[in-house]
């Protein structure tokens, strides 16, 4: 009996703000969290570096990205797959 093994490593949606890196990706993850004391809903939010190997995400895409080892000072990510294309205006 062979079970499909479930993935330990953490996963996060977010848009790519910059591409420049060779490499890097990084990208803006945005969450909404209730304040403790007032109860108002805000919205939060996080940048991460995330490893692109072959440079296929642009600025505007949403991207998912996967934990991993440390790969270099702050990269400890890795863009994982394609969410949304981003729109050309």
């Amino acid at each position: 009996m062979t079970e499909a093994k479930t993935s330990l490593k953490r996963t996060l949606i977010g848009k790519v703000v910059s591409d420049k890196r060779a490499k890097t990706v990084t990208v803006l993850v945005e969450r909404r969290v209730k304040h403790a004391l007032y109860g108002k809903i805000v919205a939060k939010s996080s940048k991460y570096h995330a490893h692109d190997e072959t440079g296929t995400f642009n600025l505007g895409d949403v991207i998912e990205i996967t934990e991993s080892r440390p790969i270099s000072k702050t990269k400890n990510w890795v863009a994982t797959r394609l969410v949304t294309k981003a729109s050309v205006i």
